[in-house]
C-alpha cells in the first residue's frame, strides 16, 4: 500500500473545484529571441493531453504554465508579440520561472546544428523555422507522467495525469485560467493510496515506479545540471526506469537534442515511413536511419512527426485497459 492515508486537497471554491484567484499583477520579463520562435512548437511537448491541469493554451494565443520549482509552486504565462516574448509569473517559483524563461523557450538550443540529409526534413524545417527545443530544469515534473505513458494508450495516461494532479496537487497561484493546478510535492505523490492509484487507472507496476523515483526526488532533480546522457543513466538506476522513459524525460527537462526515444511502440514505423518508405521499422533501423543525424536525432524524429508523412492506419487503436473498473 502507498500510504495509509490520503493527503488532503486544498479546501476548494464550490463553484469550481479551484479556490478563486485574485487578479494581482506578477512578475514580468521580456526577451527577445535570436531568432524564429513558434510558442505551441516550443511549449508542446510539455502538455500532457488536452484536460492537462498543468498547462493551458487560451484564445489569445498565451501559453500557461504551472510547475513546482526548487523555490515553490508557480505559474507562469508566456505570450509572443512583435518579436518578443513577455513572461508573467506568480507564486513562490516565480523568480526561478522568469529566470528559466529563455532556457524553456530555447535560448540553449541551436537548430543551425542541424544538417538535412533528406529533402523531407529539409522542407520540414523550412515550414516550420520556429522549432526549438525547450528546456524546463526539472526533471520529476516531466518524469512522472513519462512513467505514466509505459505500455498504455495515452488518453489512459492523460486521463491518470489529470485526474492524480487535480486530486492530489494544489491550485496554481495567481490569476490562472479555471482548475489549474500545480503538480503534488515529492512527499505528497509518495503517500497516495494505493487505491487511489487504481481508480486513475494506473497499475501496480507504473504507480510502484513513480513511489521509487519520488522517494529519490532530490538526487533525481540534481540530473538537471547533467549532461543528458549522465543524466539519463541516473533516472535508469531507479527499477522501472528505462531508456524510453529517460529519454522522453531529458527532451523536456534538459532540451535534448539526441535523446531519441526506442521502445516506442509507433515512433519507429513512423521514422522508418518517411525517411525509408519502411512502415515495419524497428528500433535498430530506425536508428540506422537517423545515424547520419548523430547529436540531433530527436530533433530529426520532432521533424519528421511534423512533416505529416506518416504511414496509415492499418489496424485499430490499442483498446483501454480501464483497471479502475475491476
Amino acid at each position: 500500500m502507498a500510504g495509509r492515508f490520503a493527503p488532503r486537497h486544498p479546501r476548494a471554491d464550490v463553484r469550481g473545484g479551484i479556490p478563486r484567484q485574485g487578479l494581482a499583477p506578477g512578475r514580468v520579463r521580456v526577451w527577445v529571441p535570436d531568432g524564429p520562435l513558434e510558442l505551441g512548437l516550443v511549449l508542446g511537448p510539455l502538455r500532457r493531453g488536452p484536460g492537462d491541469p498543468t498547462f493551458r493554451t487560451t484564445p489569445d494565443g498565451a501559453v500557461w504554465r504551472t510547475s513546482r520549482t526548487p523555490a515553490g509552486p508557480g505559474t507562469l504565462r508566456v505570450s509572443a508579440r512583435g518579436g518578443e516574448v513577455r513572461g508573467e509569473a506568480w507564486g513562490p517559483g516565480a523568480e526561478w520561472l522568469l529566470e528559466q524563461l529563455p532556457r524553456m523557450l530555447g535560448a540553449d538550443d541551436d537548430p543551425s546544428a542541424f544538417v538535412p540529409r533528406h529533402r523531407l526534413l529539409a522542407l520540414t524545417r523550412h515550414r516550420r523555422p520556429g522549432l526549438r527545443l525547450t528546456r524546463t530544469g526539472l526533471v520529476m515534473e516531466s518524469l512522472i507522467p513519462s512513467v505514466l505513458e509505459q505500455k498504455v494508450t495515452t488518453l489512459e495516461a492523460y486521463q491518470a495525469w489529470r485526474i492524480l494532479v487535480r486530486k492530489f496537487g494544489e491550485p496554481a497561484p495567481g490569476p490562472a485560467p479555471g482548475r489549474m493546478c500545480v503538480m503534488p510535492s515529492a512527499r505528497t505523490w509518495a503517500l497516495i493510496p494505493s487505491w487511489e492509484w487504481h481508480l486513475a487507472g494506473v497499475d501496480d507496476k507504473r504507480a510502484s515506479t513513480i513511489l521509487r523515483a519520488v522517494r529519490v526526488a532530490a538526487r533525481l532533480e540534481e540530473a538537471a545540471g547533467m549532461e543528458p546522457a549522465a543524466a539519463q543513466a541516473r533516472l535508469e538506476v531507479v527499477p522501472g526506469i528505462g531508456p524510453w522513459t529517460s529519454a522522453e524525460t531529458v527532451q523536456r527537462s534538459h532540451g535534448a537534442p539526441d535523446a531519441v526515444t526506442v521502445g516506442d511502440l509507433h515512433l519507429p514505423g513512423i521514422v522508418g515511413f518517411a525517411l525509408g518508405g519502411d512502415r515495419y521499422a524497428d528500433d535498430a533501423e530506425m536508428l540506422r536511419l537517423l545515424e547520419p543525424y548523430a547529436g540531433q536525432r530527436h530533433r530529426a524524429a520532432r521533424l519528421v512527426l511534423l512533416s505529416g508523412r506518416v504511414p496509415g492506419r492499418r489496424a485499430p487503436r490499442m483498446a483501454p485497459r480501464g483497471i479502475e473498473r475491476i
